[in-house]
């Protein structure tokens, strides 16, 4: 955030900013999907839903499901959130009470931990490193589960490090999971921004893990604010009660939009943008690979790439500083993710044009080549 916010005031003063610190898409979202939310509400549809979300909505996410993966998931238990932070606050609300702990991979989504600790649990940050492809597994769990776990949450594809879990891997630690008397989270708002490998759903696999997904980004929702979770069928009374009292109900006109989003006519535009996305990356990563930055694992999703910059620096925040001031590139520094060897790493995000991060490889060149 200081470095979004430096970004910010230097971009106010006339200075020409390379944004790729922003985990957010630079598409617009579809006017199909606008124009959608604009009819809704044309005809009035502006008051309160259930808890849990439209009907038609839970069950179009079903069929969604279906056509995508072949899973067959009973609408039940779809729950719709005001976004993926909301899915989350529900699944650790339900799951951990205070004093109990979750499990989750470090580096790894900040507010992963921070929603844990405002809910008066524990988050226990596991150090992973290129040798698991900074994704939890098996072992690990075994290794720092203790008696006050609950949980253990993953991301495939992850935030920062845009790294899958494979089927197999996902699969075992579900299982350890379950063996400990514990759930399974399993972040997956990045499906859909999947590259050279088959996507896949957590729900091809069990029945018995929290599984979070959002409008957010492969449908480029980010400001409508929806998401959904779909939860074993024994906690959706309790996670119904949560909601209630946590928001009231999901944003009633991102749901009528929503309905948009996963009609089959939509994704042929967002299969458009994602294979955008691949192309950014395949010119980015050997980019950096070329100025020096060491990326051992390639990323296979989302739009990251988490890369090793000791060979430049000791501290990635005060480099990361410097080259916004000098350079105008804004990247974000590891320690946003995480305590276990951040200020080694630094995070790019290909959310910005190939001409811009053209342009921005070569600023971070001259920075380089000026002995920062």
């Amino acid at each position: 955030m200081d470095i979004l916010a430096r970004a910010k005031a230097l971009s106010a003063q006339g200075r020409s900013i390379y944004h790729l610190e922003i985990g957010e898409p630079d598409f617009a979202t579809t006017d199909s999907i606008i124009n959608a939310g604009i009819e809704a509400l044309n005809q009035y549809k502006t008051h309160y839903t259930p808890a849990m979300g439209l009907t038609e909505l839970r069950q179009a996410i079903a069929d969604y499901y279906d056509r995508k993966f072949s899973a067959h998931i009973d609408p039940q238990r779809i729950i719709v959130t005001p976004g993926a932070s909301g899915a989350l606050q529900l699944a650790i609300a339900c799951l951990l009470d205070a004093g109990d702990n979750v499990l989750l991979a470090d580096p790894g989504y900040p507010c992963n931990r921070n929603i844990a600790q405002i809910l008066a649990s524990e988050a226990v940050a596991v150090p992973v490193a290129a040798d698991t492809a900074y994704q939890l597994n098996a072992k690990l769990v075994e290794k720092y589960w203790n008696d006050r776990s609950r949980a253990a949450l993953v991301a495939t594809p992850s935030n920062p490090t845009g790294t899958l879990l494979p089927a197999k891997q996902l699969a075992e630690l579900c299982q350890q999971v379950a063996q400990k008397g514990g759930r399974l989270i399993v972040d997956e708002i990045y499906q859909g921004l999947v590259y050279d490998v088959e996507d896949y759903s957590a729900l091809q696999l069990s029945d018995e893990c929290f599984v979070i997904n959002s409008f957010s980004k492969y449908f480029g929702m980010t400001g409508w604010r929806i998401g959904w979770m779909v939860v074993p069928e024994f906690y959706v009374d309790s996670i119904d009660r949560i909601a209630q009292n946590l928001y009231l109900a999901p944003p009633t006109i991102s749901q009528y939009a929503a309905l948009q989003a996963l009609k089959a006519e939509t994704q042929v535009e967002l299969d458009r943008r994602r294979d955008e996305f691949k192309r950014r990356r395949d010119f980015l990563l050997p980019a950096l690979q070329q100025l020096g930055f060491e990326i051992t694992v390639k990323p296979q999703g989302a739009f990251y790439i988490y890369a090793n910059c000791e060979r430049f620096t000791d501290d990635s925040f005060s480099w990361v500083k410097l080259l916004l001031e000098k350079q105008g590139v804004a990247l974000t520094p590891g320690i946003d993710f995480g305590q276990y060897r951040a200020n080694k790493y630094c995070r790019f995000a290909y959310t910005q044009s190939l001409e811009q991060l053209e342009q921005a490889v070569d600023k971070i060149a001259d920075f380089i080549t000026q002995g920062s």
